[in-house]
Parts: C-alpha cells; sequence; structure tokens
C-alpha cells in the first residue's frame, strides 16, 4: 500500500507570478526539516505537496510530526494511493482505514477530482464509496451532517488517495521567505513567542541575548540557550549572539540619573542590535514589548528606545494580553522553560521610579556623559556565538 503524506499549502496559493519560488522555498524547508528521518521524494502538483519515502527504512510518523512545525503549510494528512478506478478506490479505503470505520460510530464520504476526465463526478463516487464502506463496516452508519469519522478522496493527476480527517499545520509563510531580522531573546516568557511569531511570516532569524555576568548567571544563559534550541523547531537552525552586557549597565548606573536606567539600556540594546542587523543583512529589529505591560513599554518610552534605530522594529505582541502570550508559549513548548527562575539583564539595577513618560531629549541628555560608541564597540567586540539545534 502506498503511504504518503499529503500536505496543503496556506498563503502561498494567494501569490501570482512569484508563487512557485514560494513553493520552492516550502519543500526546501520540508526536505530540511524530515531530513533525519530517512530519504523522502518532495514535490508539487496542484498546489499540493507529496512526500512519498523512498525506501522501508524512512520514519514516516517522525516526518509526519516533524512537518507540523513547517511555516505554510495549512494542514497535512497520512494518505494512501491507488489506480484512478472506482473499484480500487473503494478497496483502499476499506483496507487503509480499516482501523478509522471500526473506532467510529458515523462516517460520510466527502470526494475531490482534480483530474476532471474521471468519469464520476464527486457526489457519484462518494456514494459508491460510501456504500461499499457501509456493507464492509455495518456498525458504523452513514451520518452527512455530523459524522465522527470524514473519509476523504481525491482524485488528482497521478492517482487517487484515500485519508480520513488532515491534521493543522502551523500555517504561516515559508521560513526565509520574508527577508532576515535580529530578535532579541531573553528569558522570560513574551520573546521567545514573539521569535515564533514573526518566524511564521517566513522570517529567518538571528536572536541575540545580552548577558550581564555576574549579575545574572551562567544558569540565566543557559537557560535562553535552551529556549533557543526549543525555537529551531519552528525557526531552523540559528546562530544566538551573546552581547556581553555588564560594563554597559555599570557606566549606566554610575553615570546616569535613576529613573532614565532602563530606558538608556535599552537605547544600548537597540544600538548594538542593529549593528548586528547590518552586519548580517538583517532589515529589521524583533522585540516582545506589550504595549503597557510595563513601565519602558509606554508609547512614549517605546518612542525614547526606537529613537536610536534606522531599521524598522517589530513588535508582534503588542496588542496581546499576557494570557494570549502564555497560551503560544504553551503552544510552542516555551513556557516551562521561560519561568525557570533565573534572572535576565533587564532586571539588573531596576530604577525605583521608572521615567514612564519621556522626552526623547531628556533621556538623550541624561545618557550624554557616556562613551556611548566605546562601550558598544567593546560590547560587540566581546560577542559569544552558539549555534542552536534541537536534539
Amino acid at each position: 500500500m502506498n503511504d504518503i503524506i499529503l500536505v496543503k499549502l496556506g498563503e502561498i496559493i494567494l501569490k501570482g507570478l512569484n508563487r512557485r519560488s514560494f513553493e520552492q522555498r516550502l519543500m526546501d524547508n520540508m526536505r530540511k526539516a524530515i531530513a533525519k528521518h530517512g530519504n523522502f521524494k518532495v514535490y508539487c502538483l496542484q498546489s499540493t505537496v507529496y512526500v512519498e519515502a523512498l525506501d522501508d527504512n524512512a520514519d514516516m510518523d517522525g516526518a509526519f510530526e516533524a512537518l507540523q512545525k513547517v511555516f505554510g503549510i495549512i494542514k497535512l494528512t497520512r494518505a494512501a494511493g491507488c489506480e484512478k478506478d472506482k473499484d480500487a478506490i473503494a478497496k483502499l479505503a476499506v483496507e487503509y482505514l480499516r482501523e478509522d470505520m471500526e473506532n467510529a460510530h458515523s462516517f460520510k464520504v466527502e470526494s475531490k477530482r482534480s483530474d476532471k476526465s474521471f468519469p464520476m463526478t464527486s457526489i457519484e463516487l462518494s456514494q459508491y464509496v460510501g456504500g461499499i464502506l457501509q456493507d464492509a463496516y455495518p456498525d458504523t452508519v452513514v451520518d452527512v451532517h455530523e459524522p465522527e469519522l470524514v473519509v476523504n478522496i481525491e482524485v488528482r493527476d497521478l492517482a487517487a488517495y484515500v485519508h480520513a480527517a488532515p491534521v493543522k499545520g502551523a500555517g504561516g509563510m515559508p521560513l526565509g521567505s520574508n527577508g532576515v531580522a535580529v530578535t532579541l531573546l531573553s528569558g522570560g516568557i513574551d520573546s521567545p513567542v514573539s521569535t515564533y511569531m514573526i518566524a511564521k511570516r517566513g522570517v529567518r532569524l538571528i536572536p541575540v541575548h545580552f548577558f550581564s555576568f555576574p549579575y545574572t548567571s551562567e544558569l540565566a544563559k543557559e537557560k535562553v540557550i535552551e529556549l533557543g534550541n526549543q525555537l529551531t523547531d519552528y525557526c531552523g537552525k540559528m546562530t544566538l549572539e551573546i552581547v556581553p552586557f555588564t560594563h554597559i549597565q555599570e557606566e549606566i548606573r554610575d553615570k546616569c540619573p535613576e529613573e532614565y536606567f532602563t530606558l538608556i539600556m535599552r537605547r544600548f540594546m537597540m544600538r548594538i542590535a542593529q549593528r548586528i542587523a547590518k552586519s548580517n543583512g538583517a532589515k529589521a529589529i524583533v522585540t516582545g514589548e506589550n504595549l503597557g505591560q510595563v513601565a519602558s513599554q509606554t508609547m512614549e518610552a517605546m518612542a525614547s528606545t526606537q529613537a536610536v534605530m534606522d531599521i524598522p522594529c517589530i513588535q508582534p505582541l503588542i496588542g496581546f494580553d499576557k494570557e494570549e502570550i502564555i497560551t503560544v508559549a504553551r503552544k510552542i513548548g516555551t513556557f516551562d522553560t521561560s519561568i525557570l527562575p533565573y534572572e535576565d539583564c533587564c532586571t539588573v539595577f531596576t530604577p525605583r521610579h521608572p521615567r514612564t513618560r519621556p522626552r526623547v531629549a531628556e533621556v538623550e541628555r541624561a545618557e550624554s556623559v557616556l562613551d556611548i560608541e566605546a562601550l558598544v564597540n567593546e560590547a560587540l567586540e566581546g560577542i559569544e556565538r552558539v549555534e542552536l539545534k534541537n536534539e
């Protein structure tokens, strides 16, 4: 029995003359995602991508699970193929869906004909196969309104395919189809979610973490590395750039007014992130900021932070509430790591009464006592790079 995976495309089908490039990008990403599970053939026909095992050693279960995390796929299903003949299709449905039919109390058949030369209409084929399934499994009744099981038949160019209900895919756009950005990755709940969400829009990411040893521990750094590793299931291979931030924070503490500590710190983060972005061809910076969540995330504070940048700052979570963010964090598997009790640099030298409605000119005056360029260059020269991967 020819067991394959059928993959349905999402937003790609709305593309015009450049659609083929998006399909090719998606198939390249799929091949990378399933490479460790064996040898597969991946090809696209009529807005469906087919994944076929090339030998008996291929792990179809592992490949199917991996493909559920590939952006650009709206749904996918395990299926079996046969010749485009009504009796062959009916026989395949009886055999391939045996377990599904025996476990369901009711079913219906839905057919689609991409190949319009097939001699039966979709309704006629559904009725024919449904009758044979009813005879083969008399304890499972036909219910066309609210069936427990939907038997799907697709008559396509190369063959006819039978499958049960498809599984929801990751959605979004193929990774790499919308450029490269730097994402600020802390050890909290928000930044892994914002990283995931912008990757879902097809953006490849360079994660940057600011590390303030000894004020933040090695365990805190390991926590961020683990978060990055977890994200590679969705974001692909990434290189985490760990920026030494201790000297900058100490200089801010020693020379700047306390109420501006966090604002000046974040301006340094943006300066450094922008330099990393430009040296790597990235076109934007991604943050996990959420309007009004903390003192540094008011409109005025964010305007002050972003005033040092000349590339876009993308904030995927700007309108989310915390429960919505937590829901996504649980879904992608980062929540339990994010809540481990290890501090990050944002908690170092936190002002007792932070300025929440600053003017940009005020912040510029407060930081003017610092040798900004020298501090930025020193941090960039001390970057530690860690290759991320999910074992």
